[in-house]
């Protein structure tokens, strides 16, 4: 039973040696481009025209974003059975599997509360526009 558990792991290990690749990938490009970009959604401009630019653009890398979150999950998900497994020797691989799980977990509701936010944003000054519209033609009566 010892061997059949020992060799387990050290598939585990080969499994996880190969996915970890696709782990990098994504990592990296979360840190190096994603972080970035949704840093730059931070601070919306002030009108609905720059808001409209602001979100078509948010849209294209969410899309490209959203791929990354997915590769990234199903990699994670390859890597599930591993908790099954207790071992010293499979302990930093875990810790690994951790890390990046942790970071993509982070990124990837990142991602949704700014789309949320933009698409709430885009809503609220599309309806102050249309108010604002409607008292130039109507004016203010008192």
């Amino acid at each position: 039973m010892l061997s059949n558990k020992r060799i387990q792991e050290l598939e585990l290990v080969m499994e996880f040696e190969k996915v970890e690749e696709c782990f990098k990938e994504v990592s990296s490009w979360i840190e190096n481009v994603g972080r970035r970009r949704l840093k730059e959604t931070i601070n919306l401009d002030d009108s609905l025209e720059m808001l409209l630019q602001a979100q078509k653009q948010f849209r294209e890398f969410d899309l490209v974003a959203s791929e990354y979150c997915r590769r990234g999950q199903e990699a994670l998900k390859k890597m599930d059975r591993w908790e099954d497994f207790s071992s010293v020797d499979v302990q930093s691989y875990r810790v690994k599997l951790q890390s990046y799980r942790d970071q993509l977990e982070e990124f990837c509701n990142q991602l949704d509360e700014n789309r949320h936010r933009i698409c709430e944003t885009v809503r609220l000054y599309e309806f102050f526009d249309k108010v604002r519209h409607q008292l130039q033609r109507g004016g203010c009566k008192k």
